[in-house]
């Protein structure tokens, strides 16, 4: 299956959230047993090959993709979440949206020092969230080596914001 298969099986919501926003709903080609399965594929292939300590999953939807990447990569599985979601000493970061602000946190013994770390989630638009992940990886001493996306908006500068990381797209759609 190709990448614009995939993108067949992605339902498109004009006005979502807001007026004006075109939202890509991934469930659609997550209920499909032959695009999951190519979306995993495509992943696994990517990163196959490379070492690998952790991937972590951004909440929500990167928690989709990371585990079942991690499984395959013989890598840990660590999850990035919105605060007080985890359930022993955290680590947080704060960031700005195109709307105001928001909190990621991380386990504090999550990453051990010089862990060469992926960062996967569904959608990469401006970047701030991405960004957010690395500045976690950071402080626990990992090696971000690079990001992984389902869906790519265009003309949104966040493959800008993380210049100078490894970004892998399957797809890339208009904004």
């Amino acid at each position: 299956m190709s990448s614009i298969d995939i993108l067949s099986l992605i339902r498109q919501v004009p006005n979502y959230p807001k007026e004006g926003i075109l939202f890509y709903d991934i469930t659609t080609a997550l209920e499909n047993p032959e695009g999951l399965r190519a979306i995993m594929k495509g992943f696994i292939d990517q990163y196959r090959d490379q070492k690998i300590d952790k991937v972590i999953g951004t909440e929500a939807r990167g928690f989709i993709f990371a585990p079942t990447l991690a499984y395959e990569l013989g890598a840990g599985f660590v999850p990035v979440r919105k605060p007080n979601k985890l359930p022993s000493v955290t680590i947080g970061v704060n960031y700005a949206l195109e709307y105001g602000t928001d909190r990621l946190e991380i386990h504090a013994d999550a990453i051990k020092p010089g862990e060469r770390v992926l960062i996967v989630d569904d959608l990469l638009a401006t970047g701030g969230t991405a960004h957010a992940v690395t500045q976690l990886v950071t402080q626990l001493g990992g090696e971000t080596i690079g990001f992984a996306f389902l869906l790519e908006l265009d003309g949104l500068g966040g493959r800008d914001k993380l210049a100078g990381f490894d970004i892998f797209s399957m797809m890339t759609v208009p904004a």
